[in-house]
């Protein structure tokens, strides 16, 4: 939304604020929907998608791992990327995942603005959660997050990517399961417009 809103008339930053208003949602991010103890999709962009996870391979890896330490079980999906990061969780509280997110943002942004010598700067853009509605939406989230260092640009396979859990997903399903549930579950269109 934030790179549509630059673009837009303030006629319609109006009419788009006031259908927010009148929807009673957050005015400039998506709202966060508990549905109960269902696998979401989260993820969270930098601003205006800078690289400031990819300011070094170091700076990946350790931010991967602390994003992987905010959650108590294991995640069934995960990538992290230079300037943003998917994972595929499963919870009962979004809101608290959201919250420690939120909680990691600060500490990061802080630290990482520390270390470059400029304070103040905006590092995060928010984050978005969307609940899996079945085993099929579920499959092609799992799918889209691995495949997104290839979409992007930063490899031309998936399983090379060193930040994410491809290579787990690929010892745990083996290869031919992972060609199977492409097939079944491709990504198509899936997360088309997200990097508006």
């Amino acid at each position: 939304m934030p790179y549509r809103w630059r673009k837009q008339t303030p006629e319609q930053r109006e009419e788009w604020l006031a259908r927010r208003k009148l929807l009673k949602r957050p005015w400039h991010r998506p709202p966060h929907f508990d549905q109960g103890n269902i696998h979401y999709h989260l993820s969270a962009a930098c601003f205006e998608h800078r690289p400031h996870i990819g300011y070094s391979d170091d700076r990946l890896e350790e931010f991967s791992n602390r994003l992987l330490n905010v959650f108590p079980a294991p995640s069934a999906a995960w990538c992290v990327l230079p300037n943003h990061y998917h994972l595929l969780i499963r919870t009962p509280d979004v809101r608290t995942i959201v919250s420690q997110l939120g909680q990691l943002h600060g500490k990061t942004s802080f630290e990482w603005n520390g270390e470059e010598g400029l304070r103040g700067r905006q590092i995060w853009h928010s984050a978005s959660d969307r609940g899996m509605q079945n085993s099929e939406h579920f499959w092609a989230t799992v799918n889209y997050i691995h495949n997104n260092p290839v979409k992007h640009g930063y490899v031309d396979s998936w399983q090379d990517w060193p930040f994410s859990s491809a290579q787990d997903f690929l010892e745990a399903e083996g290869r031919e399961g992972a060609v199977r549930l492409w097939k079944e579950y491709p990504v198509m269109d899936y997360g088309k417009g997200w990097d508006d």
